[in-house]
């Protein structure tokens, strides 16, 4: 019987081995009968690590180089790859170059870059005019069986080469190895979608959708099936509940991967088209509308033939609520999140240069779904925990109402001055304050539900009422809502980056001769007045101080595509991107820093760091 030893299995049988006395010379030279012994088998048998990783090393121009030869079946880990000096060596090393490897999804350490059959490294020896004799490295190394399912301990050799004079004349011909540039992040992801399996790549874009599912693009899609649900009222069940919840989501993830499919084909993004003041308008009126049936001015129904006919095509499910949940899904992900992350923009950069939307779609898919799950679990929730009838229940879809409301202004932000959407927001968290009882006194036996009730008005009451003022004095945050009373207008006016607008290809090269000419980096940013994650930026990342300071000598650029228009899709197929938040990032040369890339919101710690990288600061 063959089988496979689980990898930490097998770190703890290397290690037994190494520490047995008599194994202590060569822990490995009895690993292959014991492989024999447990009944690996001829085809498992485990290689000693010289005869599965065969190492060269060699002096050449002023450079050591190490080259492995990899057994068929077995690959090295290439940030366990090292080539260092030798404890208390005379002389120094720089400019270590390695191969870039190849993409692999480890289960411990997650996507990392490995060799298979074959490796090479160097490194420089600097000052070596009067050559060096027998000068010492340690060449340090790691890797996997892919066969028997182990992993060999880290791997350290010692070596001793003769470096060979060379003058600073032939130093200065010599052309160093080309450096390793690092790959963004969703050049990676592409990567992971043509050189996985098929399930880890589903299951890892299933985990991506997990951790997009909280983002302020999909967050408003809870509010949004809850009110359906909660609108059901006491005829909800849990099993109705999950019915509902599921087809929404399907519809949502069908919406999302139909749009990712066309866009990695043909690089047009219909959600963009979507971001249409006309359309925004009109689904925000639709959640108004929603908001006040739940409110109880008036039952939305369908005409009776309508309902009548719906109701068989809907296995009896009311008036033809199943077929209104799906088209709610599908909208909602067209045109209330039409974010651009990094997984999605992997996904579609694999579909522009493989043209496979099969795969390409299921990962789509399997995204959405992602995203979808916490939706199904609340949806469910929401139809086990509801009460059944009576004042909580009117209570509960009051709730709902409001957030309905909170939904409509969220998305008319995105058409409308900040100041009119700030004036909306003070008037809703006010009236509601009002609803809940804020300004009336309590009775002596009012319950501790009735207190709790009463001080979340008086705090939506404060808020709301400071963003009155906000409105009053002129500011246009509403996490900022006082800094005109409080601070000079010059000192509100600092708070975020400064920006030279651009418009369309011609507009992006002639400032970036500008730049060039100044011997400036440049730092072109994608922004549309609808994209909720380029004013997530705007607020939490590019006023950072940190990052402020980072881009003290950088010439910022924008890109404004809210209109969308001919320019606006030129300048996206120039960059072979589908929207935005995107950020690219020029050398004072006038020259792309392709792999540092950022799509998609970054937190300010993160983009700081980030931006160092790409300078080099």
């Amino acid at each position: 019987m063959h089988f496979q030893l689980p990898r930490l299995f097998s770190y703890l049988l290397l290690l037994i081995l190494i520490s047995q006395p008599a194994l202590a010379e060569n822990p490995f030279s009895s690993i292959s009968s014991l492989g024999d012994a447990i009944s690996l088998g001829g085809d498992d048998e485990i290689l000693d690590p010289d005869q599965a990783f065969i190492l060269k090393t060699w002096s050449e121009n002023g450079r050591v180089f190490a080259e492995w030869q990899i057994a068929d079946g077995h690959y090295m880990y290439r940030d366990k790859t090292r080539i260092i000096a030798a404890d208390n060596s005379s002389f120094t090393t720089s400019n270590f170059v390695i191969d870039e490897g190849e993409l692999k999804h480890d289960e411990f350490f997650g996507d990392i870059y490995v060799f298979h059959n074959q490796a090479k490294a160097s490194i420089a020896i600097d000052n070596v005019q009067d050559g060096i004799k027998n000068a010492s490295f340690k060449v340090k190394y790691q890797g996997c069986s892919e066969i028997a399912g182990i992993c060999y301990p880290p791997i350290t050799k010692t070596i001793s080469l003769n470096i060979n004079p060379i003058s600073n004349a032939a130093a200065s011909t010599i052309i160093a190895p080309t450096t390793y540039s690092p790959v963004s992040e969703q050049d990676q992801i592409a990567a992971s979608l043509s050189s996985g399996s098929t399930l880890l790549t589903l299951l890892s874009f299933f985990g991506f959708g997990l951790l997009l599912a909280f983002t302020p693009c999909i967050f408003p899609m809870i509010p949004i099936l809850s009110s359906i649900i909660v609108g059901e009222g006491e005829n909800i069940t849990t099993r109705r509940a999950f019915i509902f919840s599921l087809v929404y989501v399907l519809a949502m993830a069908l919406a999302y991967t139909s749009a990712g499919v066309f866009a990695g084909i043909f690089g047009e993004n219909i959600a963009n088209a979507f971001q249409n003041p006309w359309i925004l308008g009109s689904f925000a009126a639709v959640f108004v509308v929603l908001s006040f049936s739940m409110f109880g001015f008036y039952d939305l129904q369908m005409p009776s033939f309508l309902q009548s006919r719906l109701t068989e095509a809907s296995n009896k499910q009311k008036g033809g609520t199943l077929t209104g949940v799906a088209i709610m899904g599908f909208l909602s992900a067209l045109i209330v999140g039409p974010c651009v992350a990094a997984p999605l923009a992997g996904a579609l950069i694999y579909i522009g240069q493989t043209g496979d939307a099969v795969l390409g779609g299921m990962a789509l898919f399997s995204l959405s779904m992602g995203m979808g799950t916490p939706l199904i679990i609340i949806g469910t929730s929401a139809g086990k925990l509801l009460p059944r009838a009576g004042t909580w229940m009117n209570v509960v879809k009051a709730i709902f109402g409001v957030a309905l409301l909170g939904v409509a202004i969220w998305m008319l932000e995105r058409i409308l001055p900040a100041t009119f959407t700030m004036l909306l927001w003070a008037i809703l968290l006010i009236v509601s304050a009002i609803y809940m009882g804020a300004l009336e006194p309590l009775k002596a036996e009012a319950t501790g539900w009735t207190r709790l009730w009463k001080g979340t008005g008086l705090v939506l009451l404060v808020y709301g009422t400071i963003l009155m003022l906000g409105v009053g004095s002129g500011s246009q945050s509403l996490f900022h809502p006082l800094k005109g009373i409080v601070g000079s207008g010059s000192q509100a006016n600092v708070e975020h980056l400064q920006f030279k607008k651009i418009k369309g290809i011609e507009g992006l090269n002639r400032a970036l001769a500008e730049a060039k000419a100044q011997n400036k980096s440049v730092m072109l940013d994608f922004y549309a007045d609808w994209c909720i994650s380029c004013k997530e930026m705007e607020v939490l990342t590019f006023a950072n101080p940190e990052v402020k300071k980072a881009l003290a000598n950088t010439v910022l650029l924008q890109a404004d595509v809210t209109d969308n228009d001919a320019k606006d899709k030129a300048l996206y197929k120039h960059f072979k991107i589908i929207g935005p938040p995107a950020i690219i990032f020029y050398n004072a040369q006038g020259e792309e820093l392709k792999p540092y890339r950022v799509i998609g919101f970054m937190p300010a710690d993160k983009f700081s760091r980030h931006i160092k990288q790409a300078f080099k600061l």
